[in-house]
């Protein structure tokens, strides 16, 4: 069943093309509805915009990594937009993020998600955002800065590199994470922007949130495992994300080919006498 409805369709008859779609998860429709018209005040407006959402608000018909999953298959913008229904637009709108993500084209052109909030390989955070605890953070600037996760109030998702969300997780925690990291293993890169917003959450670390975040370790121990990948012309390859161990097994094997390629020259050699 498809449980994702237009709030508002783009004019595509006038536009041809569809800019942004703005994907969000309502168990509120007033406050979603505000979410909208703060960002048609700020020129995201259907002339080329189109704003989708699935209702969770009498029940839960998806939770956010199939949700989202959804939106980026229902999605026809050339950027989809995930964000939460607590998120306003203040003063930078379409043209503020129309010139960022030119800008970071221009800077990076295979970045593949960015946002107002995340934590790079080095453990330092960037952050551009109004929450409860603290009004015009500028966290980590100058932007944008590269990260490896992001938080999910907002998060820019280029069309471009047909991204998905792990099918083996499930609930409203850590899926900006998971997303970063298959943008990762798919060779594209993550951003924080200077794209200023308001967010009227103070966030929860709860059980979901830990348990959650013990089966993403899990998920991603077993996709990382170590592992011989065997191929029909029996160039296997060793994969591990210890490069001491991949390049000595590998070595290992390419001498094992080599070999082997050697033993079947000198028997089909003298198969022919």
């Amino acid at each position: 069943m498809d449980v994702v409805q237009h709030y508002l369709r783009a004019d595509t008859d006038k536009c041809g093309a569809v800019a942004y779609s703005f994907c969000t998860l309502v168990t509120n429709l007033p406050q979603y509805q505000a979410m909208v018209e703060g960002f048609l005040r700020l020129g995201f407006t259907s002339a080329d915009c189109e704003f989708l959402y699935i209702d969770n608000s009498g029940s839960n018909q998806a939770d956010a990594f199939s949700g989202c999953n959804a939106f980026l298959r229902r999605a026809s913008g050339r950027y989809v937009v995930l964000c939460h229904q607590d998120v306003m637009g203040l003063e930078d709108g379409r043209e503020k993020l129309d010139t960022l993500l030119a800008a970071l084209s221009e800077i990076d052109p295979v970045w593949a998600v960015c946002g107002n909030a995340g934590v790079d390989a080095s453990g330092r955070r960037f952050i551009r955002i109004t929450d409860p605890y603290v009004p015009d953070q500028a966290v980590g600037k100058p932007f944008p800065r590269q990260v490896m996760s992001l938080d999910e109030n907002f998060i820019v998702v280029k069309s471009e590199a047909n991204l998905a969300l792990s099918r083996d997780l499930t609930g409203f925690h850590w899926y900006g994470s998971d997303l970063c990291l298959i943008a990762d293993i798919l060779g594209w890169t993550a951003y924080v922007i200077d794209f200023h917003l308001r967010h009227d959450s103070r966030g929860s670390v709860d059980q979901h949130y830990n348990s959650l975040r013990s089966r993403l370790r899990t998920k991603y121990t077993r996709a990382f495992r170590p592992r011989t990948l065997r191929v029909l012309t029996e160039r296997n390859i060793y994969l591990s994300g210890n490069r001491w161990a991949s390049a000595g097994v590998n070595a290992a094997i390419d001498v094992a080919i080599f070999l082997y390629a050697q033993f079947k020259r000198t028997v089909l050699a003298r198969l022919r006498k």
